[in-house]
C-alpha cells in the first residue's frame, strides 16, 4: 500500500522572493505618504482647525521652519532607504543560512544512508541512530520526512529468515540476531519519538509513518502517542511476537491503517486507548493468535472499523470497553474461534457486531453490553 502524501514544499516555494528595489521603495514611499497624510488629517480633525491662514510675506521664522521640514523629509527618505536595504539584506542571510543548512543535511544524509548499506550490522545500526538525529535536526517537515521514510523503508525490506541455533548454523544464527538488532532499535526510535508532545524538539508526531507489511516481531512503544495528523499505515503488517502498546494512545485525527494486519502472535496492547477522531481501519484483519487487547478503550468519535475482520483464534478482549460516539463498525466480520470478550462493555453494540456474531453467540464470544441494540 501507498501512502498518499501531503504535498510538500518544492525547493522552488523555498527560494527567495523579493521584490525589485524601485518597486519596494515605490510602496514604502507611497505608504509613508499615505500614513503621514492619514496623520496630518487626522490631527487636524482632532484639533477642530477650520481654517489654516496663510501669509503672503514668507518671513525669516517661515523660511526656516521649511528648511527644517526640508531636512525632515530627506531624512525619512534616507531612513526608508535604510529600512529596505536591511529588509533585504536579512531576507537574503536567512535564505543563504537556510540553503547552507540544507546543503549540510544532504551531504549527512548520503553519508548516513551509505551505512545503512553496509555489511556490518554495528555500521547499520550507526546509520540508523544518524538518520534519526537528522530527523530532529532537520531544517525543515520535507527534510525531516524523507529521514523517517528511509527508516521506515529500511523495515520493510526482506530479510534472510532465522536458521535456528543449530551448531551447523551458528554463525547465520549471530548475523540474523546482529540485524534483528537494527529492526528493533529502529522500532523502538519511532515509539520514542512519537510519544514526544507536538511541537517539541525530537518530536515525529504529525508525521507519516509507512510501516505496510512490516514484520513487527520486537517491541514498539506507542504509550501516551497522539495520533492527531498524518497518516500512519500498519497495512499488511505481521505482528508474529514481541509486545506493541499502545496504551493511553490517543487517536483523535489523521488515518492510521490495520487494515489486513496479522495478528498471530505476542501482546498487542490498546489499554485505556482513545478513539475520539480521525478514521482507524482494521478491515480484513486476521487475529489468528497472541493476546489483542481494548481494555477500557473508549470508542466515542470518528469512525473505527473491523469490517470484514476474522477471529479465529488468540484472545481479542473489548472488556470495560466504552462505545458512545462515532461509529464502530464489525460488518461481515467473522467468529470462528479463539476468545473474543465484549464483557461489561458499556454503550449500543457496535455497527454490524450482532450480525457477525449472531444469536446465539458462539462459545467463544462473551458479549455483555449495558444496552444490547445496535447502532441506527
Amino acid at each position: 500500500m501507498t501512502l498518499n502524501r501531503r504535498p510538500q514544499p518544492s525547493s522552488d516555494d523555498r527560494e527567495l522572493r523579493l521584490w525589485r528595489v524601485g518597486r519596494a521603495l515605490s510602496v514604502t514611499f507611497a505608504a509613508a505618504v499615505l500614513a503621514a497624510g492619514g496623520v496630518f488629517y487626522g490631527l487636524v480633525y482632532l484639533l477642530d482647525f477650520q481654517e489654516i491662514d496663510t501669509t503672503a510675506k514668507l518671513d525669516a521664522k517661515t523660511l526656516f521652519d521649511l528648511v527644517k521640514l526640508s531636512f525632515g523629509v530627506v531624512a525619512g527618505a534616507g531612513a526608508l532607504v535604510a529600512l529596505v536595504v536591511a529588509y533585504r539584506r536579512q531576507r537574503v542571510d536567512e535564505t543563504g543560512a537556510h540553503r547552507e543548512a540544507t546543503r549540510l543535511h544532504t551531504e549527512r544524509f548520503s553519508q548516513a544512508v551509505d551505512k545503512l548499506g553496509s555489511d556490518s550490522p554495528a555500521v547499520r545500526l550507526g546509520g540508523v541512530h544518524a538518520l534519526a538525529g537528522l530527523a530532529d535536526d532537520a531544517p525543515d517537515d520535507s527534510l525531516r520526512q524523507t529521514c523517517i521514510d528511509v527508516l521506515c523503508a529500511y523495515l520493510q525490506l526482506p530479510f534472510t529468515p532465522d536458521p535456528g541455533d543449530d551448531p551447523a548454523h551458528q554463525e547465520e544464527h549471530h548475523r540474523y540476531l546482529a540485524f534483528r538488532k537494527v529492526r528493533h532499535t529502529i522500532l523502538r526510535l519511532i515509539g520514542d519519538h512519537c510519544r514526544l508532545p507536538r511541537g517539541t524538539y525530537r518530536s515525529w508526531q504529525g508525521c507519516d509513518l509507512d510501516l505496510t507489511d512490516v514484520i513487527i516481531d520486537g517491541s514498539m512503544d506507542f504509550r501516551g502517542a497522539v495520533l492527531s495528523s498524518g497518516r500512519v499505515s500498519f497495512s499488511g503488517a505481521t505482528f508474529p511476537g514481541g509486545e506493541v502498546f499502545f496504551d493511553r494512545a490517543s487517536f483523535s485525527g489523521g488515518r492510521v491503517f490495520f487494515d489486513r494486519a496479522s495478528f498471530s502472535g505476542g501482546k498487542v496492547s490498546f489499554l485505556r486507548a482513545s478513539f475520539s477522531g480521525g478514521l482507524v481501519f482494521f478491515d480484513r484483519a486476521s487475529f489468528s493468535g497472541g493476546k489483542v487487547s481494548f481494555l477500557r478503550a473508549s470508542f466515542s468519535g470518528g469512525l473505527v472499523s473491523f469490517d470484514r475482520a476474522a477471529f479465529s483464534d488468540g484472545e481479542v478482549s473489548f472488556r470495560e470497553a466504552s462505545f458512545s460516539g462515532g461509529r464502530t463498525s464489525f460488518n461481515h466480520a467473522s467468529f470462528s474461534g479463539g476468545a473474543v470478550s465484549f464483557t461489561t462493555a458499556s454503550g449500543p453494540a457496535p455497527y454490524g457486531l450482532l450480525g457477525a456474531v449472531g444469536t446465539p453467540a458462539p462459545a467463544t464470544v462473551t458479549l455483555s453490553f449495558a444496552w444490547m441494540h445496535p447502532v441506527p
